[in-house]
């Protein structure tokens, strides 16, 4: 396995230096970024706060929330450090960390908050990352998290739609970079843009499109298909979970207070660390 996991963070690192995130529309980023926030209120964050963003990425969600702390620790493991480096130069409290998540240099109890969107499901164990996560935050602490959600609220088209897609990944997945790029701009653009398209005209007629097939990018750039496409059919390890199972692992890791987010992107969770130890 740990060859395996060596292969997904440089499949990572990849599709960062590839779609940088430069190119997103500045109101879709901010629209984005509250999809998955607006189950926290920002506000509420204690001034002197130090935070983490865990799996960073290409530091698209960092450039939006840094504002909101004192410190803000950007963990990541692959080569994507560096794009967030380049995106992030002009941040001033924010520490550059390469790392795993289970090996990360942050002292326990240290951290007010944390984040880590679209990580978890990428592990080996997800358990053990959200373990690291809570062993990392004060007493009292809160940690949001997006976790791939297993579809369980989706009709059963929908599920069977998807588990054909996933029989393409496990090919796609297998590509060199080149190739996986090709393929993923094909599926961009041949999948999600008609689909995405075809629900925002069903949407102006009056219908209720959510849960047609990718609607949720019928208000998406191209690019952020092509990321997204990357993103689901790049990778060869992807775990998924009911919400009770979620629920189920953050509280064995100490959290309390766990609330889901009742819109998509499924599932965004948060919870709050409980003074007793793990």
């Amino acid at each position: 396995m740990p060859g395996h996991a060596e292969k997904v963070i440089r499949d990572f690192g990849d599709e960062w230096t590839t779609y940088s995130q430069d190119e997103v529309p500045a109101e879709e980023l901010r629209s984005s970024f509250d999809d998955y926030f607006r189950i926290i209120d920002l506000k509420a964050l204690p001034p002197d706060c130090i935070a983490a963003d865990i799996g960073c990425g290409s530091g698209r969600w960092a450039k939006l929330f840094h504002p909101h702390v004192a410190t803000l620790y950007c963990l990541e493991p692959s080569s994507a450090i560096e794009v967030a480096k380049r995106n992030l130069a002009s941040a001033h409290n924010i520490v550059f960390v390469r790392s795993e998540l289970e090996s990360m240099p942050i002292p326990d109890g240290s951290l007010d908050f944390i984040y880590c969107l679209g990580v978890l499901h990428h592990l080996p164990d997800t358990q053990a990352g959200i373990n690291a996560c809570a062993s990392k935050l004060k007493a009292g602490g809160r940690m949001l998290a997006y976790i791939y959600y297993s579809l369980e609220n989706q009709p059963f088209w929908f599920r069977a739609l998807w588990h054909a897609s996933s029989a393409i990944r496990l090919l796609v997945c297998r590509l060199p970079h080149r190739m996986k790029i090709a393929a993923t701009v094909l599926i961009a653009g041949l999948v999600y843009y008609p689909l995405s398209q075809a629900s925002k005209l069903i949407e102006r007629l009056g219908a209720d499109v959510t849960n047609f097939p990718l609607s949720y990018y019928r208000h998406k750039s191209f690019y952020t298909m092509k990321t997204d496409a990357l993103d689901r059919f790049g990778t060869s390890l992807e775990r998924r979970f009911t919400q009770q199972e979620i629920r189920t692992m953050l509280t064995k890791a100490g959290f309390e207070d766990i609330t889901f987010s009742s819109g998509k992107p499924y599932w965004c969770v948060t919870g709050v660390k409980t003074p007793r130890p793990l």
